[in-house]
């Protein structure tokens, strides 16, 4: 008889929750480290006093730009998720997992500061079930199967200041495979449709998955529009294993 699964789930510390988010994601401590992401931070914008993917103090609070880099090096990419759109057009056999970005309080010890920062929160299927692993939480918070997930991320994106990433394998990426191929197909030729009649393409299908966050007018200079997109852990961690 094998024995239950341990969730990995790592707690808030500092500015923190993008490592925090990336190490739940993949289920394994020490994939990746502070070092590492200010690492990220310096290739990103070299020689530069105040770095603008970071906390001006580095203790944390890194942008999309950071997480896509360090998602890109085990084989994986984010996918930015349109909210118009019905998260029941994804595909969950392909997608590794998710990244929900949220607006976040600011505290100072036990002083709420009048500021407003971004939080990373992971979301991943483990044994079956879909699991927050919010480093806020004191422990994973069950969402249950994929009709539980579709109603939770329904629910999280009718809120404007939310945004969600969905994180998958390059492949699946390269392959359009995040979403199911009858929503890419119907969408596909809607448009077709819309070309030839001058007609409006319905907002409520799924666009292509060619729609991600490179396509998107992004102001990456301001933190708080950080945002990411998340797929198929399972398939990540089989492109790169930790080594740490």
């Amino acid at each position: 008889m094998s024995s239950k699964q341990t969730i990995y789930h790592e707690k808030q510390v500092k500015e923190l929750c993008a490592l925090h988010a990336l190490n739940n994601l993949f289920q394994t401590r020490g994939t990746y480290s502070k070092t590492e992401l200010d690492a990220i931070c310096s290739r990103l914008s070299p020689n530069v006093w105040i770095n603008p993917h970071r906390s001006m103090l580095g203790l944390g609070n890194y942008d999309i730009n950071v997480i896509m880099a360090a998602l890109q090096k085990k084989g994986c990419e984010a996918v930015w998720f349109d909210k118009r759109k019905d998260p029941g057009c994804l595909d969950l056999s392909n997608i590794c997992g998710f990244i929900l970005n949220v607006p976040s309080d600011y505290k100072l010890g036990f002083v709420m500061l009048p500021l407003r920062r971004r939080h990373w929160i992971t979301i991943r299927q483990i044994q079956g079930n879909f699991y927050n692993l919010d480093s806020k939480l004191e422990a994973p918070q069950l969402i249950g199967r994929s009709s539980d997930l579709i109603a939770y991320l329904k629910e999280q994106l009718d809120s404007k200041e939310k945004e969600l990433f969905v994180v998958v394998s390059k492949e699946v990426e390269e392959k359009q495979l995040w979403m199911h191929q009858y929503s890419a197909q119907n969408n596909k030729q809607s448009s077709q449709n819309a070309g030839n009649t001058g007609a409006m393409v319905n907002d409520t299908q799924c666009d292509s998955p060619a729609d991600s966050v490179s396509s998107l007018n992004y102001d990456y200079s301001n933190r708080d529009a950080e945002c990411l997109k998340v797929t198929d852990v399972r398939t990540c961690i089989g492109v790169g294993e930790n080594n740490a």
